[in-house]
Formats: C-alpha cells, structure tokens, sequence
C-alpha cells in the first residue's frame, strides 16, 4: 500500500491487556501515537502466576476503555483508522478470545479490514519499529512463555534456528523466585537479589553447551538450583538473606552465559551475515543478560539491539506495527481467521522434542 497506514493494534494473550495506535507514511518512520498498557499483577499476585480465567475476565472487563484511551491520546477516532491488528495467538486462549472478539466488532461496524497477528512476529518485528532495521536479522525472542532463535527476513519471513525444548527463561526466573520466596514477576526479584550476590559461589550447570546447534533447556538449571537451596536447608535449618543473593546470582549468571554461547552458535547457523542480532521479551531487560549478548554481537561483529524496556514486555504497539508490516508486504487482511492458542512462527520447522507446556506454545 503506498499511502499512509494508521492502525489500532490490541493485545490481550497473556496478562497484560493492552491497546495503541501505530502511523507510518510512505518514506518515512513510524510514529507511536500512543501506547496503553494495563497490568493485572496485582490480580494474580496472591496465586503465584497467572490464573488464566482471572486474566480473561479482566481482560474483557478493560479492553474497551484501554482501547478508548489509546485512541483519546492519538488524537483521533474509529474514522481516522485504516485497519484493525489484533493477535490471534499464540497465549491463553481466554484472553485472546477477548481481544479477537472486540477487534471483530470494531472492524465490522467501520467496515475496516481487520489484521490477524502472531503474537511472537510482533515482538519479531519490533526492532524495525522502533530502530527501522533492515532485513535479515536475528531475533532472540525471550521471555515468560517462549525462547527461540529465529531469523527474520520479511513480514512473514521467519525461520526458527533454535529454541527451548522445556521451561522458556521467564518462566525459569518465577519459578526461581518461588522457590527462594520472592514476589512474582520473578525477573525482577531475581536480578534485584543477584545485584549484592556472587555469582560464583554457586556454580550450577550451562545446560546443552556439550551439544551441537542452539536448542536450549533451563527445566534442569532450576532443578539444580532446588537441590543448592535445599542443600543449605539441610546443613543450616534455612537459607539466610546472603545465600539467596548469592543463589540468585549464579542463577543468573547460567542464564547468561547459556544465552549468549547459544546466540554466537545460532549466529554462524545463520548461513547469511545479519544486518543486527535484536532481542525482545521480558527477559531482555534483565542487564546481565543485555550484556552477554551485548558481547555476542560484538565478538561477531554487528550491531545489538534492544528495544525501550516498555516494548520489551507485552504491547499493542508491536500488534499494530506488524499488522502495517503485513499490508505494505500486500499480504492481505485476514477476516476468517480463528484465535489459536498454539502458533509457531516457523510453520515449516519440526515440534522441539520434550516441549513442554510453555515450550509448545510457542
């Protein structure tokens, strides 16, 4: 479409609901004309994670009026909208529902064509909203709910190198900070321990380095983890304020460094020279890990980049850009599509072996 493109984009696949608006015109850069995010932590927080039927309802119950919002900071109306983007999947099928449904309604009563998104090819294409990148490039997508390599090449251009075979690294992080008792999300908790920590006081293991390509694991690091833990129950009658900085720490640390061994590995998978190595989830904006990969990139020699922290986690803003990616690449609008609750970006790719819950999702 050579015209400019104003969409609406809304997310609902997890636990946060959220809508914006996303302008691009013909030769020129995207502009975020707004961004809104409502967080449900404190709805799940006595549970320990998410509760899937809580999250549905509010999503249902604040979808209207972040979607009213949105619009009210751009400035503009229904009428003043070229398209609806919505995602489709992949997350908990509730909370999409309840995103798939109003999208449907909007763009009906405006006679609006209406985007179905992949979740992860929003946070994939988002460095080319908000750096305006180049393809090809590698994406590490990690999170809570997915960790894969994936090299991206198009609109919906995505081929899978490598990913996690069980627990992705977000989900990893909150069950750590379970474990040791410590508030949820668990990232933060996390990475706010290991800063007076020692990450070599506990030296736990780099799961799969011994083995070829860049598949990842981090069920057994958060097992290894468990025993250190209950290893100084035993010996002390409990854990002091010290040990869980230090047990966090080493936590991290494996994180780390399995992450960027793995990126350097998918990087020569690549078979091409990528314009940038990017990153997006949550699990981003752990600092430790930005700097391992910082490292990566710099050893092979391309840029690294990483988005603003607030388009790192769950947004609209990526939902709407990438439902402007798809039209610009005349991909058309896609009015049947159905809400799924699994939806790998890389079709073509073969299930990951001993995927679990999380890890099939993605």
């Amino acid at each position: 479409m050579d015209r400019t493109l104003t969409l609406l984009g809304i997310e609902s696949s997890c636990d946060d609901t959220a809508a914006a608006v996303v302008r691009e015109r013909v030769g020129g850069r995207p502009e975020i004309l707004s961004s809104e995010v409502a967080g449900q932590t404190a709805l799940h927080e006595a549970f320990g994670g998410v509760v899937p039927e809580i999250a549905a309802r509010a999503h249902a119950e604040r979808l209207d009026g972040v979607i009213e919002a949105a619009l009210q900071r751009a400035g503009i109306g229904l009428d003043d909208l070229d398209a609806v983007a919505v995602t489709a999947g992949p997350g908990l099928i509730g909370g999409v529902l309840s995103g798939v449904m109003l999208a449907r309604g909007l763009a009906a009563a405006r006679a609006l064509p209406l985007v179905a998104v992949n979740h992860l090819a929003g946070h994939a294409l988002t460095p080319r909203l908000t750096d305006g990148i180049d393809f090809p490039y590698l994406m590490l997508l990690v999170s809570g709910g997915h960790c894969q390599f994936l090299l991206v090449t198009g609109a919906d251009g995505f081929r899978r190198l490598g990913g996690t075979i069980d627990d992705a690294p977000g989900e990893a992080f909150d069950k750590t900070a379970k474990l040791l008792g410590l508030p949820q999300p668990g990232g933060p908790a996390v990475e706010a321990e290991a800063v007076r920590g020692d990450p070599l006081r506990f030296r736990f293991p780099r799961p799969l380095l011994d083995r070829e390509g860049c598949d990842l694991s981090f069920s057994g690091l958060k097992t290894a983890l468990l025993r250190a833990r209950d290893a100084l129950v035993a010996e002390k009658g409990g854990i002091t304020l010290q040990d869980r900085r230090d047990l966090c720490a080493g936590f991290q640390a494996a994180v780390a460094e399995v992450l960027a061994v793995k990126t350097a590995r998918a990087l020569d998978l690549a078979g091409l020279r990528p314009t940038a190595l990017a990153v997006a989830g949550g699990v981003a904006a752990n600092g430790v890990v930005r700097t391992a990969l910082k490292s990566a990139a710099a050893r092979a020699c391309i840029p690294f980049l990483a988005p603003p922290l607030r388009f790192c986690t769950d947004n609209a803003a990526m939902i709407a850009w990438a439902g402007i990616e798809r039209l610009r690449a005349g991909l058309p609008p896609s009015p049947e599509f159905v809400a799924r609750p699994r939806w790998p970006l890389d079709e073509a790719a073969p299930a990951l072996l001993g995927s679990g819950r999380k890890g099939a999702k993605a």
